[in-house]
């Protein structure tokens, strides 16, 4: 009985320092805006042999650190990140706005109606700011709080929809492509074949509409090489006939 008591003992306290010796920190770090940075970030954190797991949210620009409490310390951990400048970090309040804007181009978003409809949908997320429709460019800018709602949160909305976004820049080397799918090729099966070819800076599948939406840089591709490339992964894209707005005319 004694011996069972000792090795329950035993068990408990080797239970405990494992906990003691796991903990996680989050920060905030708000130079760290790219999958490059967050490389530095942990080549800089990898110096420190008690830190662990990382996880990065470059929307929010957090950073998720797992660390071993016997081999180092928050104090450690900031004052190795301060001394980088650009990646200083503090710790991350939930409660804080974290205001970001992102602009999505729509290229079924044909008319007024049309961007009335997503703007009504989208209104209703908490955390989405302001919405901005211009359609001769066909995109929407969006402002919102990436505390409360997050890019893909309202690219699913806008999907759901029936429509089609994908990122929209205003720089000139930036190009777009749209593109009708079979429906048992719109999937996220074909997104990802898509987004490894060379050029192309998003992808979105629109599962309900049966319709592909590429942004693309012009000076690593063009519209007819893209969509060459695209064939030849045995993804049969069209580029469909110009659009007549029905809801426009009436």
């Amino acid at each position: 009985m004694k011996k069972t008591f000792i090795a329950t003992l035993l068990c408990m306290m080797h239970c405990a320092l494992c906990m003691a010796q796991s903990d996680t920190l989050m920060v905030r770090i708000n130079g760290m805006r790219c999958a490059e940075c967050g490389h530095k970030v942990k080549n800089v954190l990898r110096k420190n042999p008690g830190v662990g797991a990382l996880e990065f949210n470059y929307e929010r620009r957090t950073a998720k650190i797992a660390y071993d409490a016997q081999k180092t310390c928050p104090d450690t951990i900031y004052s190795m990140l301060a001394r980088t400048g650009r990646y200083a970090a503090k710790p991350y309040n939930p409660k804080e706005r974290i205001g970001r804007g992102m602009g999505q181009r729509i290229a079924d978003m044909h008319c007024q109606k049309c961007a009335d409809r997503i703007i009504a949908s989208l209104s209703k997320l908490n955390g989405v700011d302001s919405l901005a429709p211009h359609l001769d460019k066909s995109y929407m800018f969006i402002r919102y709080d990436a505390n409360r709602v997050s890019r893909d949160d309202i690219r699913e909305i806008i999907n759901k929809l029936g429509y089609t976004p994908c990122n929209y820049y205003s720089s000139p080397k930036v190009e777009y492509g749209y593109y009708l799918l079979p429906a048992e090729q719109a999937n996220e099966d074909t997104a990802e074949s898509i987004l490894a070819l060379d050029g192309v800076e998003d992808v979105n599948v629109n599962t309900k509409r049966h319709t592909l939406a590429v942004t693309f840089f012009n000076d690593e591709t063009n519209a007819q090489k893209l969509l060459d490339e695209i064939h030849r992964q045995g993804i049969k894209a069209e580029v469909p006939k110009p659009h007549v707005c029905e809801e426009e005319e009436n």
